[in-house]
């Protein structure tokens, strides 16, 4: 059963499906590690370069730069950006590149290679003296078992995401509705299903 790290949600799955096996979706993981890592380091050395005007700006706005996949960047403005911040600032650049490396986890051919990349990243992850990366490190680790189990089980919550989002689309469009009834038969007007 494919999740995010809610804990909640994983005891609920464990108390009511117990021979079920918890895959932790890569998506929320990346996004929780941006918010917790790359965030955290960015604000971090942003502050760090408080003498540094030009620096410190540049740092402090290149939030979604370093949030985003390389590969989605334009090639010509964003990349070269990118790669000048990064040049410029080695925990950026460490954390930024432990996303890229994070991923992979998910990528693994079999359990053993998961497990065996999880251990590479987690002592470099260790290693680089990073608080907040430390710190990531140390609470991923709990939930190991849910990651390594997504080479067994490549699921994801993309679908699951999408039509919640087209829901919450649907919800503000309409600035709310006068009854139950009328929202429920909008979503099922977005979602009619499968012809049979």
């Amino acid at each position: 059963m494919a999740m995010d790290m809610n804990a909640a949600y994983a005891n609920e799955v464990r108390a009511r499906c117990p021979q079920a096996e918890i895959v932790y979706d890569l998506f929320h993981v990346v996004a929780k590690y941006g918010h917790d890592v790359i965030d955290r380091v960015r604000v971090d050395e942003a502050n760090r370069l408080r003498d540094d005007k030009k620096a410190r700006k540049v740092i402090k706005t290149a939030r979604w730069l370093l949030l985003r996949n390389r590969e989605n960047l334009k090639r010509v403005q964003d990349g070269v950006h990118l790669d000048e911040l990064l040049a410029a600032n080695q925990a950026l650049m460490t954390v930024y590149v432990m996303k890229d490396e994070l991923k992979q986890l998910w990528r693994q051919p079999s359990t053993q290679a998961a497990r065996t990349a999880w251990q590479a990243w987690f002592d470099k992850a260790i290693a680089s003296g990073i608080d907040p990366l430390v710190r990531f490190a140390g609470k991923l680790a709990v939930y190991l078992q849910g990651i390594v189990a997504s080479a067994a089980w490549p699921l994801n919550t993309s679908i699951l995401e999408g039509i919640n989002n087209r829901i919450k689309v649907i919800k503000r469009m309409a600035y709310g509705y006068r009854d139950d009834a009328y929202f429920f038969l909008k979503i099922r007007a977005a979602f009619p299903g499968v012809p049979r």
